[in-house]
C-alpha cells in the first residue's frame, strides 16, 4: 500500500502566492480599465447639469430662526400648543393615513411616490421613494440565493429588522410631514404649527414655513435629511437592541456584504423591452409607462460609513444632487419609478439577473462555479431574489421613544449645498458585486 505523503504548508503557500504574484499584473489591469469605464460612464450623466437653488440669504434666515428656537426652548424649559378642534381633527385625519401607509416598505414606497407625482416639488419625497425601493432590495437580500448559507435565520432576523426599522421610522416621522403640506395647499393656509402634534422636532418647522413662502425644494430637503438622519439616529444605530457591530458579523458576510452597501437609482430610458412589460400591463396598474423598455443603467453611491450619523447626512445630500442635479439621472430614475412597481426583488431592476420565482433560479449556486462574463444570465441559472411579502411578514418593533432629538446647534452644521459627485454611474461595479457575491469561488481564481 502506498503512503501518500501530506502536502507541503509552506510548499502551498507558496504556489498560491506564486499565482497572486502572477495575477496581480491582470487584477490591475482589470482595476484601472474598470475606473476608466466608470469615469467615462459618469461623465455622460454628468454631462448636463440642474441648477439647484439655494440662497445664502434665506439659508441664514433659516439658520437664525432655528438658533432663536433653541433659546426659547432653553429660556422657557418648552413651548406650550394650542390648536382648535378642526385643527386636531385634520390631524387625526393625518395620523389616520399615515397608518395606513406604514404597514410595510412596500406601501411606505408607494405612498412616497404617489405624493411626489401630486407634488413635485417636494424633491425629498422622490429620494425617500427610491432609498426606500434600495431598504426592500437589502431586506430581500437576506432570502436570496447570496446569502442562503451565510447566516443562520436569527441573523438574518436581526439585519432585517435593522432595516424594517429604520425605513419604518423614518416614514412615520417624515409621511405626516408630507401630508400636513398637502393640506396647506389645499385649505390655502400654512399648518405647520400643527408638526409638534405628530412628534415631529422642532427643527423643522422653520423649513416648512419658509417653504411655504418660497417653495425652496433644496433647502427642504436638507432639513429632511438631517431630520430623519437624526430621528433614527438614537433609535436605531445607538439603540442596544439594534446596534450591528462588525466585529460581530462573520468574516464572510462582510464580503456579501460588498455587494448590498450601493444606494442605486436604475435609469430606464425609453426604447427596447428589458422588462418585458406590455402597455395594457402598466395601464392596469395605474402607471402611465412607454409601450417598451430599453436596458437601463445604475447611477449611485456606495456606503461608506453607516454608524456615522454626519457621513449619512453627507451621502443623502450627494444622492439628492445625482438625483436632481443631473438631467440624465433624474429623467432616467423618474422613469424607472412610474412604469416598475416595487416589490422588493432585484429583479425589479435586472430581470436579467434575477428572478423572483424560486422554482427558475440557479439555486444553490454551484461550487466553484466561473464568473459570468455577460451582462445576463440565462433563463434557469438566475440569481433569486425573492419578492418582500413572499419573504418576510410583518415585524412589529418595539415602542417608539418621543423625545426631540434637536438639542443644541450641532445639526445646523449639515446645512450647506448639496453637490452631486463625479463618480455617479456604478453598473460595473454593482455587477461585479453581484456576481462576486453569487460566484465566490469563480470570482477568487
Amino acid at each position: 500500500m502506498t503512503q501518500q505523503i501530506p502536502p507541503d504548508p509552506e510548499s502551498t503557500n507558496k504556489d498560491g502566492l506564486k499565482k497572486l504574484i502572477l495575477r496581480l499584473p491582470i487584477v490591475i489591469g482589470e482595476a484601472v480599465k474598470d475606473k476608466a469605464a466608470q469615469w467615462s460612464d459618469s461623465s455622460k450623466l454628468r454631462e448636463e447639469r440642474v441648477a439647484l437653488e439655494w440662497n445664502e440669504a434665506t439659508v441664514n434666515a433659516v439658520k437664525t430662526e432655528i438658533e432663536d428656537l433653541l433659546r426659547r426652548k432653553f429660556a422657557h424649559g418648552g413651548l406650550a400648543e394650542t390648536w382648535t378642534e378642526d385643527e386636531l381633527q385634520l390631524a387625526e385625519e393625518i395620523a389616520n393615513a399615515t397608518r395606513k401607509s406604514e404597514i410595510s416598505n412596500i406601501t411606505r414606497t408607494e405612498a412616497y411616490w404617489t405624493i411626489y407625482e401630486q407634488y413635485p416639488e417636494l424633491h425629498w419625497a422622490f429620494l425617500a421613494h427610491m432609498v426606500s425601493r434600495n431598504a426592500g432590495w437589502w431586506m430581500t437580500d437576506l432570502k436570496g440565493s447570496r446569502l442562503q448559507n451565510v447566516l443562520d435565520e436569527e441573523e438574518k432576523k436581526s439585519i432585517y429588522r435593522f432595516f424594517e426599522r429604520s425605513n419604518a421610522l423614518i416614514f412615520q416621522d417624515a409621511y405626516p410631514q408630507l401630508l400636513l403640506y398637502s393640506k396647506s395647499r389645499e385649505i390655502g393656509r400654512s399648518l405647520f404649527h400643527l408638526l409638534p402634534y405628530f412628534h415631529v422636532s422642532r427643527f423643522m418647522e422653520p423649513f416648512w414655513q419658509r417653504f411655504w413662502i418660497d417653495r425652496s425644494s433644496p433647502l427642504l430637503t436638507v432639513g429632511l435629511i438631517i431630520n430623519e438622519q437624526n430621528y433614527i439616529d438614537k433609535q436605531v444605530f445607538r439603540h442596544p437592541h439594534y446596534q450591528i457591530s462588525l466585529d460581530e458579523i462573520h468574516e464572510s458576510f462582510l464580503i456579501q456584504l460588498l455587494s448590498m452597501n450601493h444606494i442605486i437609482f436604475p435609469l430606464l430610458e425609453n426604447s427596447g423591452n428589458i422588462y418585458g412589460l406590455k402597455q395594457q400591463e402598466s395601464a392596469a396598474s395605474g402607471r402611465d409607462c412607454p409601450e417598451s423598455y430599453a436596458a437601463h443603467r445604475l447611477a449611485g453611491r456606495s456606503v461608506i460609513n453607516p454608524v456615522s450619523l454626519p457621513a449619512r447626512i453627507a451621502l443623502g445630500k450627494s444622492l439628492y444632487a445625482m438625483l436632481f442635479g443631473l438631467r440624465a439621472v433624474h429623467s432616467g430614475a423618474q422613469r424607472f419609478a412610474a412604469c416598475v412597481p416595487h416589490t422588493g426583488s432585484r429583479a425589479d431592476y435586472w430581470p436579467d439577473l434575477f428572478t423572483a420565482n424560486k422554482a427558475e433560479a440557479l439555486t444553490p449556486v454551484r461550487e466553484g462555479s466561473e464568473l459570468p462574463q455577460g451582462e445576463t444570465l440565462p433563463a434557469g441559472q438566475r440569481l433569486y431574489s425573492p419578492k418582500l411579502l413572499d419573504a418576510w411578514g410583518d415585524a412589529p418593533y418595539e415602542p417608539i421613544l418621543r423625545e426631540d432629538w434637536f438639542k443644541d446647534h450641532s445639526a445646523l452644521d449639515g446645512i450647506s449645498a448639496p453637490q452631486p459627485p463625479y463618480l455617479c454611474d456604478v453598473s460595473r461595479e454593482h455587477r461585479y458585486g453581484v456576481m462576486r457575491s453569487a460566484f465566490p469561488e469563480g470570482a477568487a481564481d
